[in-house]
């Protein structure tokens, strides 16, 4: 039983170390665009630059990035986001590429997001009359697996 405790122990701690990295991929990528970090309670806003020195990580951008740790990302946050480094940091968050620009983004892990679907400003949909999207088809391979099942074999 111990044997299994230790496993799940390395497992959280391992889903824990992918998660702090998804955050400060996310909060690099956003920099770089100049999206500075807001910290509570004044307001106050940082903007580590230069985010990048050749193949790493500039000093002030780790330095901040130790910062954040350090607190847990408590009262710091994105500007123009409504999710604290600290939720982000917690498993109820991760954090992938949005379809529409491949930036990262939050997503909720489970349950419903605040954030509105792409569709929100498409008056006429959802539209059960029209045909739904999906992804393109070869017909040629996709009849060929059709003739392949019907093969007696």
């Amino acid at each position: 039983m111990e044997v299994q405790w230790a496993k799940d122990i390395m497992n959280n701690s391992d889903r824990d170390m992918a998660a702090s990295e998804q955050v400060k991929r996310y909060l690099a990528y956003w920099f770089q665009l100049g999206k500075p970090l807001v910290v509570e309670p004044d307001q106050r806003t940082i903007l580590p630059q230069p985010i990048i020195v050749g193949n790493r990580y500039s000093p002030e951008f780790e330095s901040l990035w130790q910062q954040l740790l350090a607190l847990g990302g408590q009262g710091c946050y994105l500007e123009g986001t409504v999710q604290s480094i600290a939720d982000l940091l917690s498993s109820t968050w991760e954090i992938s590429d949005c379809a529409r620009c491949g930036m990262p983004v939050p997503i909720i892990s489970l349950g419903v997001s605040s954030a509105p679907c792409p569709c929100f400003d498409l008056p006429t949909w959802p539209n059960s009359d029209l045909p739904q999207p999906r992804l393109p088809v070869d017909e040629r391979s996709r009849l060929g697996q059709i003739r392949d099942r019907l093969r007696p074999g």
